[in-house]
């Protein structure tokens, strides 16, 4: 069977790309541009140092609570709807935050904002999976999966500029004037919600996902060093979140209209994609961990230099995601995840070598090629997740995949804080105190073997080129996928722009 292009974007589709952008790009940075923030805060609040870490614990966990009622808000209320109570509650706690009086204040009114953020990104991935369509969702997400790629590495520089600037507070004010540019088109752009099924509230199910995503979070968060293995709270609160987890899933599994639907799972390519985006998840924020730790503690180099020095990694993501949005709705998606996956992996492998003190360019270098291979894997694998979920179940489908996300964030930053404080116990400082090297250069072959661990994914995912024709549902691939449990999305479901 011949294949077709590639349909074309139109120009209702980049609009509301665009339209989305704006209003994710400040929720995204929010996540980690308050890190650099956080001893200015301390001083101007007069706050306490088991207080701090609590400013950012409380918007991660925040997120991890409301994550997955996205895809049953969207059901119940409507996309656009949403969209904009989202970005209205964001810009209230952005306000709320930046006039905070004292740091107890300042954590609730991060909880304020964590309800609105958490909303943002899965929702610009249901949006625009509904109106982009399989043929076209590779392309679209290489352009508002920019600021998400970008969002660690760009966050602690554009957080430093402004700290050292005109202050703290406005880290939170300058979210003003972009979230209501943002609502503004998007009252204007979004299209009006058709009609919605009926859908009903998971009482079970909100009474057990919701708390278990936040015990986990929250016990990851606990772990940074080798003591916290081993603290009973941690463990406690890790063995309620697996407990939660595990009993939603059964009754996700039993239940006709659950939460979050793991009967998704039952198609290859989205259990795939899932695991793989995990351990993308793992790779790149146990990464972002230790390299920020590794520059100020072993190099000795100043915050505002350690911002820049991280700023390779940014770019590569950059060049891999616009690379991926032409690669992968041309070619086969399992071919593009295991060749990026080698180019990750050895980027990181350069970072095995610290003990041999290589230069900063040496190291520059080294992180420009992992982000490139991590932007284009991380764009192939959640297109592929879309690729055989029906339409009016992709808003469940997004959360579960950003539940993946979050959950492989908070894993792999406690796996890698663990296995740096392990490396560095009994190691003695250099001259100036600073830390070993070689230590440091440990780790990172740990690093290395979480990304070298997305082979085994990738190697299960189908081969199907997603430029082959969609709309053929009598196909043997498209049947295969439906025995899987979960067919290809019908051609009359597809909105084909912006507006239909």
């Amino acid at each position: 069977m011949q294949k077709k292009a590639p349909e074309r974007l139109d120009r209702g589709l980049l609009v509301l790309a665009g339209t989305l952008l704006i209003g994710a790009i400040a929720a995204l940075l929010d996540s980690t541009i308050v890190s650099v923030a956080l001893d200015a805060i301390s001083e101007d609040l007069d706050a306490s140092q088991a207080a701090l870490p609590w400013i950012s614990t409380a918007y991660l966990l925040t997120l991890a609570l409301v994550t997955p009622v996205v895809g049953w808000a969207v059901d119940r209320f409507g996309a656009k709807p949403m969209w904009m109570f989202a970005l209205t509650v964001f810009l209230g706690g952005s306000v709320l935050c930046g006039a905070a009086w004292s740091v107890e204040s300042l954590i609730a009114f991060r909880v304020v904002k964590g309800v609105g953020g958490g909303m943002v990104l899965p929702m610009v991935q249901a949006i625009l999976a509904q109106a982009a369509g399989p043929g076209r969702f590779g392309r679209v997400m290489s352009l508002v999966g920019i600021p998400g790629q970008l969002a660690p590495i760009m966050g602690p520089v554009v957080g430093g500029l402004i700290v050292e600037g005109i202050g703290w507070r406005w880290i939170f004010f300058v979210n003003v004037p972009v979230i209501l540019v943002a609502l503004l088109l998007a009252r204007r752009v979004l299209p009006a919600d058709g009609e919605r099924r009926p859908t009903h509230v998971d009482r079970r199910g909100l009474l057990l996902l919701p708390p278990g995503m936040v015990a986990l979070v929250y016990g990851f968060s606990r772990i940074d060093d080798v003591a916290g293995l081993t603290d009973p709270v941690t463990l406690a609160v890790l063995a309620l979140g697996a407990l939660l987890t595990a009993l939603f899933c059964v009754h996700s599994a039993r239940s006709a209209d659950p939460l979050v639907d793991v009967r998704l799972f039952r198609s290859r390519s989205f259990s795939t994609s899932a695991v793989l985006l995990f351990l993308h998840g793992v790779a790149v924020y146990g990464a972002l961990f230790v390299l920020p730790l590794f520059y100020a503690r072993s190099l000795g180099y100043a915050g505002g230099v350690i911002g820049w020095l991280l700023a390779p990694q940014g770019l590569g993501m950059l060049i891999g995601i616009s690379l991926a949005g032409w690669l992968v709705d041309r070619y086969d998606q399992r071919l593009l995840v295991l060749g990026s996956t080698v180019l990750a992996a050895l980027g990181t492998a350069g970072f095995t070598r610290l003990a041999d003190a290589p230069d900063d360019l040496w190291l520059g270098a080294s992180l420009c090629l992992r982000g490139i291979g991590l932007g284009v894997i991380g764009v192939a694998i959640i297109t592929s997740a879309y690729r055989d979920v029906p339409a009016d179940r992709i808003p469940r489908g997004t959360v579960m995949i950003a539940v993946v996300q979050r959950v492989g964030a908070s894993f792999g930053t406690a796996v890698v804080a663990l296995l740096l404080a392990a490396h560095l116990s009994g190691t003695a400082r250099g001259p100036g105190g600073l830390e070993s090297p070689a230590a440091y250069g440990d780790t990172f072959w740990w690093v290395l073997a979480l990304v070298l661990a997305m082979f085994v994914p990738a190697l299960l995912m189908p081969r199907r080129p997603p430029a082959e024709d969609a709309e053929d549902a009598g196909s043997a691939e498209d049947a295969g996928s439906a025995e899987e449990g979960v067919g290809p999305v019908p051609a009359a479901d597809r909105p084909t722009s912006a507006g239909a």
